[in-house]
């Protein structure tokens, strides 16, 4: 099954409907702290670095340990869906077949003109929260 790109008002539906389905949020764990959707773990894909945005390297054996079924329907969510779908085509490479890249992200998808194109999770006043806790990057990274 390809890729599903889908907006974040049909995710959180989604997670509504059936809170078995497991949210990703892809961002760097300083992002997530500033507030992520609420339910989601954190599997950065990439860090923040002085020199600008480097690999994690550690990204496919975390995701693959949090989801062991890779026939789960599984959401990724990052700021505006560039490094969610990254995440997505990572996790479809290693024979994940039921993933769902959530298209404009927390923050919405910009235009190149820098203008709002999609609002985004936090725009649409879906539920939120800043807390971490075990779904925490080095949480789960400690438990990998």
């Amino acid at each position: 099954m390809p890729i599903q790109d889908l907006p974040p008002k049909h995710c959180y539906d989604l997670r509504e409907a059936d809170p078995a389905i497991s949210h990703l949020d892809v961002r760097s764990p300083e992002e997530f702290a500033a507030g992520h959707p609420e339910g989601s773990f954190n599997v950065p894909i990439m860090f923040r670095t002085a020199g600008g945005m480097s690999e994690n390297a550690e990204f496919l054996s975390v995701a693959k340990a949090l989801c062991e079924s890779r026939t789960e329907r599984l959401i990724l969510s990052c700021a505006m869906g560039g490094r969610s779908m990254r995440a997505a085509q990572a996790l479809e490479a290693e024979g994940y077949s039921n993933l769902i890249n959530m298209r404009g992200g927390f923050g919405g998808a910009r235009g190149p003109d820098g203008t709002l194109t999609e609002q985004g999770w936090s725009g649409l006043g879906l539920p939120t929260s800043s807390e971490a806790g075990e779904r925490s990057w080095d949480s789960l990274r400690a438990k990998a």
